[in-house]
């Protein structure tokens, strides 16, 4: 059973200290050989990605294989049967549909000096698109990650997706395919990092990587962040739910187990000021895992990682979730509008009952790329602006020069930087002649 806590209980503070300290993550310490995968593809290129390929994914290729053909990215979408093809191209759709509304606007204005300023939007070049391989294969993860990089206007989008044994999800490259994908390479692991940061003969380098992935995918991004940027470094899923009496116990059970089922270090919450309703909870999802397919991850995860945590009201509720700051927060409450206004910290938000956070996963239209481990309280989810970059412009006018340019040189002097205060104190000079002519 996960563990229960009390707001009103005298070791409250200390026990959700430590439910907050707590590390989920067990992954090994990979960095050294990550680095060496690193050198090793930045030395000898695909030859290195080929030796990888085969070493990791069981997967006998040469360097001339690393990309796949568009005969057999055909053949492989034309296996998705059609209620799965028309299932994705609505969620595509979607997810492209709500992005277009986050593509920003260039701004310019004149200021009071008679400076013209502003600043101008525009979309990185190329984008490179991590998909895990094997159980982890999820196509709708392409859209998420692909889709906003289109509609940014990244002009090229490369995709590496590991085929373990030569496996591949026919789903991925049809997601692939829906989403506006350019490349596909069928390699995987810190040494596809490598390859798409620092380029290869076949491999030409992007400008940002994202993408989810296990220990090793996490280690390399750390390691080519600066040469590249990178979307996030996430860590194991998560769901905040905080629900009223009168909900449905058997809904919250299912949607809690939703995350749980991901990884055995997902963590569900449940946050409540209704005692009847976390017990009815409580037993809904021990019904539900008797049944559940993937219950030997979902078990040990709310048997491990998983709370119920018992408030005096909804308002404390909304503090404590504000404190977890989750991935993904349920409102399953009589009032989400309410609540939600309360609310602070959070990755994306389900307001009300009939909005699980499994819609969001799928095909709500919001990103599921989200902050996890408590870093919504700084961080928001994938979103078109990831793939774009804000320059700032300034044009002087010789007025506006001569307004503000000596502040510039006092400041340029306090620096003790010459240079910088006679580069604006030279052009002074010029109009000051000239206004003495």
């Amino acid at each position: 059973m996960p563990v229960t806590l009390r707001t009103d209980a005298a070791d409250f503070e200390a026990r959700l200290a430590e439910l907050l300290g707590a590390k989920r993550e067990s992954a090994p310490d990979v960095d050294e050989a990550v680095a060496a995968i690193i050198a090793d593809v930045q030395a000898r290129g695909d030859v290195a990605v080929a030796e990888l390929t085969a070493k990791f994914d069981r997967l006998p290729i040469g360097p001339a294989e690393l990309r796949v053909p568009d005969d057999e990215i055909d053949a492989a979408v034309a296996e998705v049967p059609l209620e799965e093809m028309q299932a994705l191209e609505l969620a595509a759709a979607r997810i492209d549909a709500y992005h277009r509304r986050q593509v920003p606007h260039d701004e310019r204005w004149t200021d009071d000096a008679g400076a013209e300023l502003g600043w101008r939007w525009t979309a990185i070049d190329a984008a490179g698109l991590y998909v895990p391989g094997g159980l982890a294969s999820y196509p709708s993860s392409v859209l998420m990650n692909a889709i906003p990089a289109k509609v940014a206007g990244v002009r090229r989008l490369a995709m590496c997706a590991p085929t373990p044994d030569g496996k591949a999800n026919p789903l991925v490259y049809a997601a692939a395919r829906v989403a506006g994908v350019d490349e596909i390479y069928r390699i995987g692991g810190a040494q596809a990092i490598a390859a798409m940061a620092y380029g290869t003969a076949s491999i030409a380098p992007v400008d940002k990587i994202a993408g989810p992935g296990n220990a090793f995918v996490a280690a390399a991004k750390r390691r080519v962040f600066g040469t590249v940027g990178i979307d996030m470094i996430a860590g194991p899923s998560e769901i905040l739910v905080i629900a009223d009496a009168g909900q449905n116990p058997d809904w919250i059970a299912v949607d809690l187990l939703s995350q749980a089922e991901h990884d055995e270090s997902a963590q569900s919450i449940l946050v409540t000021p209704d005692m009847g309703l976390a017990q009815a909870v409580a037993e809904a999802v021990e019904r539900r895992l008797e049944t559940l397919g993937r219950r030997a991850i979902a078990g040990p995860s709310w048997r491990d990682n998983g709370a119920i945590i018992i408030t005096r009201d909804l308002k404390e509720a909304a503090a404590i979730s504000d404190r977890f700051a989750p991935e993904h927060l349920e409102l399953c409450v009589e009032d989400p509008e309410g609540l939600c206004s309360l609310i602070r910290h959070a990755g994306a938000i389900f307001l009300g009952a009939y909005t699980p956070e499994a819609i969001g996963d799928y095909i709500g239209g919001p990103n599921h790329v989200l902050p996890t481990a408590r870093s919504a309280r700084f961080s928001s989810g994938l979103s078109v602006l990831d793939f774009m970059k804000r320059t700032t412009l300034a044009r002087m006018t010789p007025g506006a020069l001569a307004a503000i340019g000596p502040a510039a040189v006092t400041l340029a002097t306090s620096e003790s930087l010459e240079a910088h205060g006679l580069s604006v104190s030279a052009r002074l000079e010029t109009l000051n002649e000239g206004m003495d002519e």
